[in-house]
């Protein structure tokens, strides 16, 4: 993963740019020897019981564990502050600090759900009903090393100037990379860093109730509440929050057109965090975000239910939103040394979001089926950071995205059922370009807009399915990132087999 130069102005600002200086997203910029395990696990398991006619209970338990052991690397361009040190200003490329730590975490959580579903009338009104309780648990052990630096990176043309960059800073010559990329060497770095032993717990306590109530066979309302209770049990920090949502659906053709529109205001808790003021920590805790969405639209049941779609407009804005500042100091009064920022810790950031969404799935004839769908999002940040301000936030993603996939199956009518349980799947995904990285100091780094193909094959006989997929068919170069650059994956072949217990 490569980090964009934060405090400087850009030197490249889109990919082809980045690759005129020899950046390459063929190179790991690490080792094979530096690498990072991730084993997963979950389980679920649940419970359904019909009281009467009337009521059913639904409990739902899930447990998981996310483990992350080994060596996790990055890049930070540090080419403003490494043109700074030289005689001419000028590297002729980029220089990029490589950052290295050791990690041993792993992440618990449990979930316990209790749902009521009730189906019943009030008179003349048919009420659809749930109303639960949910209790979740997070648990992170970290002892991890902390981030240590591990050589530079260099991207460009002139090997003599970095070579002289890199005795300055009193780092090996005759490469374009001088960092140690072994474990031994790695291990040899994290000696004198001390692993701070680190235990996070939280929880949510959540009640809720849901009532879809039938005025009319042709119009519905809906009123829900949901109160959740959120305790940092690590930071003695807790906080009670409430979202409402309120609904309507009107089906002018019964069962085949309807048209809805939704209000909700949802919410975020948000961890304490620390200001640091002239060196020393001052704790703050926050209030929640919270999101206030409009939404309306249609749904759409056509031929005989052959094909159903979905067309929506969306209105969200989100208050409250936290982001931390450094802000000078005075020098020192008496020496007149320079003073350590402060790092300040604002609540006031407002982003607005508008979009729109389409949603299809067809099954035009027997063992054909097509999902296809398009978003666009259209997002600013209104109020916070004057850096970003009017500008699309780098965590918004593409403006435009698109997906289609389409499968058939054979059935035992065709070739006289010899074809049975053999099936074929094509489609992909679309995105367009991407402002990953837009502030008004240091400028704009924009992705370019990509089309990824992909493609599978797929038999069942009995309870046992295989699968052969191929992602990426073109083997096109994309990428993905939020103020970072990421490659993604390449042309990828995996199998799979599944059964049915």
């Amino acid at each position: 993963m490569l980090f964009l130069d934060r405090s400087s102005a850009l030197h490249a600002n889109n990919i082809n740019q980045l690759k005129a200086f020899g950046y390459s997203n063929k190179r790991s910029y690490t080792s094979n020897d530096l690498y990072i395990d991730t084993p997963t696990f979950n389980i679920q398991g649940q419970m359904i019981y019909k009281i009467n006619d009337q009521w059913t209970s639904q409990t739902v338990l899930s447990r998981s564990s996310a483990k992350s052991d080994g060596f996790y690397s990055y890049l930070y361009e540090g080419t403003a502050t490494a043109e700074a040190m030289m005689p001419d200003g000028n590297l002729e490329g980029l220089l990029f600090a490589r950052y290295v730590n050791k990690q041993n975490s792993t992440t618990y959580a449990t979930d316990i759900q209790q749902n009521f579903i009730g189906d019943f009338k009030l008179g003349s009104l048919r009420n659809r009903i749930v109303v639960g309780l949910d209790y979740f648990n997070r648990n992170v052990q970290n002892n991890g090393s902390p981030y240590v630096g591990n050589g530079y990176v260099y991207i460009g043309n002139n090997q003599t100037k970095f070579n002289a960059l890199a005795t300055a800073m009193g780092q090996p010559t005759g490469s374009d990379d001088t960092g140690v990329l072994t474990q031994a060497g790695m291990n040899a770095l994290l000696a004198n860093g001390q692993v701070t032993a680190s235990s996070t717990e939280e929880e949510v306590y959540s009640a809720y109730a849901s009532d879809v109530l039938n005025i009319t066979p042709a119009l519905s309302v809906m009123l829900s509440l949901r109160a959740d209770y959120f305790n940092n049990k690590s930071a003695n920090f807790n906080q009670t929050t409430y979202s409402p949502k309120f609904g309507l659906v009107y089906q002018p053709i019964l069962d085949k057109v309807s048209v809805f529109a939704n209000y909700m205001d949802g919410f975020s808790n948000v961890a304490p965090g620390q200001d640091q003021v002239l060196g020393a920590s001052i704790a703050r805790s926050f209030k929640p975000e919270h999101a206030k969405q409009l939404e309306g639209g249609t749904k759409l049941n056509l031929l005989n239910d052959k094909i159903s779609a979905t067309l929506s407009y969306y209105y969200i804005e989100v208050n409250d939103m936290v982001y931390s500042k450094q802000i000078a100091n005075d020098p020192d009064p008496v020496t007149g040394a320079p003073v350590m920022p402060n790092t300040i810790n604002f609540q006031d950031g407002k982003q607005r979001s508008q979009g729109f969404e389409a949603f299809l799935t067809a099954n035009p004839v027997s063992g054909l089926n097509v999902i296809a769908g398009y978003s666009y999002n259209d997002s600013k940040l209104v109020a916070g950071d004057i850096d970003f301000m009017g500008k699309r936030p780098e965590s918004a993603g593409a403006q435009n995205m698109v997906n289609l996939w389409a499968s058939y199956r054979f059935s035992d009518t065709i070739l006289n059922g010899n074809l049975e349980g053999l099936g074929f799947g094509f489609g992909g995904n679309y995105a367009s370009e991407n402002t990953i990285f837009n502030r008004n100091t240091a400028g704009t780094f924009t992705l370019p807009d990509y089309t990824i193909l992909n493609a599978s094959a797929f038999y069942n006989i009995n309870d046992v399915t295989i699968t052969l997929k191929l992602d990426n068919i073109s083997n096109k170069d994309y990428y993905k990132g939020w103020s970072t650059i990421s490659a993604q994956r390449a042309r990828m072949l995996s199998a799979s087999l599944s059964y049915n217990f």
